[in-house]
């Protein structure tokens, strides 16, 4: 298992900062994870598509997976990790603090534990809504359907499907809160693998029980697939809650309470309690409700394309999800280094924070503007290679295509959201500015979506969300500098317009060169060399941030493997 600083037997130990060569490490193992995950993501995708193509069955089930779509974002990629990153961060400093005090905390059951304190105050409570959640979505499953989108087809289908789904709220949110307190901890490989095991089990069931429950088959699977998230983390889950805490050798006494930059607030006290309060409602309520508005732009996607024929919403998603595969991994380095960030302001180091965080805008922008540029140059040989069999056709594989290379322009917007907001929540004070912030790119996107769909159709849908997210993300950007961080806004900003440039040069060769070979695959491949090859160049050229370390770092690799 891999883990940053101090291992589980050893739990308050006073350890130096992880350095870089960790954090590659770590990231690394997470996107080799990762991207296994996404792969057989892709597979169920895949299977999904071939056994019933992209018509009134699949809209149905698309309508039933806004519950996980919603769950994993509120439950697992945004509210939950973004409240409890921080929270175990701060138990864990203060473990660390109290255990250089006199006599050092002698391990979880002594009585002022903080990581022992804030796992009775929240894991039990937080099953008990989890559950009723669940079982209210079920039960409210015909109004959702209704609600979500009123023009479909077969709405019940669509229901069945989504009391199904509705389980995933439980397993979801149980998933989340082990791998928000495995990430503090340092342990990414546990919470890497739940994608795989998701995915693995609703293919398995998917093409174990299609022909007797058609795409009912595909929402069990989703139920059941929640809950194998939950048991790949339970041992490692089990293993940090009661693994012993040692006395640190030496380490500073715990100072008095202090208030830092950005409202981190230092020092000893009743650090247990206080680390419970940052799970609190006044926490809780500004990040849930940032992820509620950011998982409601595909509410809004999926309510404009249920009056559009049907498919549309079957496009949509398809298009969506190969678009946002870049952003997907362009994230990874930002997850990883959330709870380095989180320590930093926990401990009072803004300054460490921020050049954590500029460095990671910068990191996660050359990844993700790197496979937009992909992605619009070879949007028709992906999906073809992808999806176009059994009851995909070629006219799917064309709406698909076309919609996808709308989507990627609001794959940095994307990016920068998920990026920029994970400071916000890493200070000891609520704030609301991120939940404003989406709230301005969702109002954005209603209004852009319902004007543009009667024209455009899916593609003006595709357009405004491009266009809510990017306003979202400058928003964030702006506010972090003022609120959080003493971020270089100009300098960053002007860094990524570089590499945008340098992106739209690359994505422009890439389409230049793509009819230049007969059939998919070796075109897709292909592209695989001229798209990077074009980036790297712009990059350099334009002076790009970051684009020439990288660029040195791998040759030298390259030399020392040789």
């Amino acid at each position: 298992m891999l883990t940053v600083g101090t291992p589980p037997s050893a739990g308050t130990r006073k350890s130096p900062a992880p350095g870089g060569r960790f954090v590659a490490r770590a990231a690394a193992v997470t996107a080799v994870l990762t991207a296994a995950g996404s792969f057989l993501g892709l597979v169920r995708d895949q299977t999904v598509a071939h056994l019933f193509g992209a018509g009134s069955d699949t809209d149905a089930f698309l309508v039933a997976w806004t519950i996980p779509e919603f769950a994993a974002t509120l439950l697992i990629e945004d509210a939950m990790a973004l409240v409890l990153v921080p929270a175990f961060s701060l138990a864990l400093s203060r473990r660390a603090a109290a255990a250089g005090g006199p006599g050092g905390v002698k391990g979880p059951e002594a009585a002022g534990d903080p990581v022992r304190a804030l796992l009775a105050a929240t894991l039990p409570r937080l099953l008990l809504a989890l559950a009723c959640a669940a079982g209210a979505a079920a039960l409210l499953a015909p109004h959702l359907v209704d609600a979500l989108a009123p023009g479909l087809a077969d709405p019940a289908l669509a229901v069945d499907c989504t009391r199904l789904t509705a389980l995933t709220v439980l397993g979801f949110g149980t998933a989340g809160y082990f791998s928000a307190a495995l990430r503090a901890h340092r342990s990414f490989v546990p919470p890497a693998t739940i994608y795989l095991s998701y995915n693995l089990v609703i293919i398995t069931a998917t093409l174990a029980l299609y022909a007797r429950w058609g795409v009912r088959a595909a929402a069990f699977g989703v139920a059941a697939g929640s809950l194998a998230m939950v048991l790949v983390q339970l041992p490692a889950f089990w293993r940090h809650m009661t693994a012993r805490a040692v006395p640190a050798v030496r380490a500073p006494r715990p100072r008095a309470r202090t208030r830092g930059s950005g409202g981190a607030v230092r020092g000893s006290g009743r650090s247990g309690p206080r680390a419970a309060a940052l799970v609190g409602g006044a926490v809780l309520a500004p990040v849930a409700v940032f992820a509620v508005f950011r998982q409601s732009q595909v509410l809004v996607e999926r309510f404009l394309a249920s009056e559009l024929p049907p498919g549309a919403i079957s496009h949509l998603n398809y298009a969506q999800k190969i678009a946002q595969l870049p952003m997907t991994f362009s994230l990874l380095l930002c997850t990883v280094t959330f709870p380095l960030v989180a320590r930093a302001m926990a401990d009072g180091r803004p300054e460490q924070a921020r050049q954590r965080v500029e460095r990671d805008l910068v990191l996660a922008a050359v990844v993700v503007l790197l496979g937009a540029a992909y992605v619009v140059a070879y949007a028709p040989q992906i999906v073809e290679l992808l999806f176009q069999r059994g009851a995909f056709a070629a006219g799917d594989t064309e709406a698909t295509a076309s919609v996808m290379r709308v989507y990627a322009l609001g794959l940095l917007g994307h990016t920068l959201a998920g990026a920029l907001v994970r400071p916000f929540f890493s200070t000891s004070r609520p704030t609301w500015y991120p939940a404003g912030a989406m709230a301005a790119g969702l109002l954005l996107t209603v209004a852009a979506g319902a004007l543009a769909a009667p024209r455009w159709g899916v593609h003006g849908i595709a357009a405004a969300n491009a266009a809510g997210i990017t306003t979202t993300a400058l928003l964030l950007l702006g506010g972090l500098r003022t609120r959080i961080l003493p971020i270089r806004a100009g300098a960053v900003t002007a860094g990524l317009g570089r590499l945008a440039a340098a992106a739209a040069v690359a994505g422009a060769a890439g389409w230049a060169a793509a009819p230049l070979l007969p059939s998919p695959l070796p075109t897709a491949l292909a592209g695989g060399v001229v798209v990077p090859a074009a980036f790297a160049g712009a990059a350099l050229a334009v002076r790009a941030p970051e684009v020439p370390q990288l660029l040195t770092a791998l040759t030298r690799r390259f030399r020392h493997v040789r």
